[in-house]
């Protein structure tokens, strides 16, 4: 009987090892800066600074509270977002697979990346900027108190801005869908 029970042991062991309980992807803490690595899912902690230069996230990356993050020429398959962050800025050619959403925050900015879902900036107070975006959802700015410019970017779902005090500016974005509110005029006409 304790040979066998030392067998059940070795199994469950065995078994835990290549099944952890609660097993879910990792979760890097950035402090400082990351090159060309990569890693499962990013979390710029409170106060810190991260820069990301050509580092891909199989997941998801989150900017806590007063932490900035600068992501350049970054891959990621999932979100980035950021609540009540600093600074958050992607750019240089960078890909977000899912959405890029800066909520009660400081100032943010998407530039010359692609994001395939949507942008959101909602309630933030510094200065805001989305400039030479492809996106493949909506563009979405609600309750921003810092200014905020949205330029040529080519939006492939909706282009909606409410309550931004003060009113957007830019121009001579495509949208593909409804350019509603503060936005309507900051669409490209269309030539026939």
């Amino acid at each position: 009987m304790r040979r066998g029970m030392k067998t059940a042991l070795v199994g469950v062991a065995a078994a835990a090892a290549v099944f952890p309980a609660g097993a879910s992807a990792e979760e890097r803490k950035c402090r400082g800066t990351i090159g060309t690595a990569t890693v499962d899912n990013l979390r710029v902690p409170q106060g810190a600074t991260c820069k990301l230069n050509g580092t891909k996230v199989k997941g998801t990356v989150k900017v806590e509270r007063a932490a900035t993050l600068d992501a350049y020429r970054v891959r990621v398959i999932g979100n980035v977002q950021g609540e009540n962050a600093r600074s958050v800025t992607v750019r240089g050619g960078s890909r977000v697979g899912g959405s890029v959403q800066v909520k009660q925050g400081g100032q943010a900015k998407v530039q010359s990346s692609f994001i395939n879902a949507d942008i959101l900036f909602d309630h933030d107070r510094g200065p805001l900027a989305i400039r030479d975006n492809v996106v493949g959802g909506n563009v979405q700015g609600f309750q921003n108190r810092g200014g905020f410019e949205i330029s040529r970017n080519r939006i492939d779902g909706n282009l909606q801005c409410k309550e931004n005090s003060p009113r957007p500016v830019g121009g001579g974005n495509r949208v593909q869908g409804n350019k509603e509110d503060q936005c309507a005029r900051l669409a490209a006409r269309r030539s026939q």
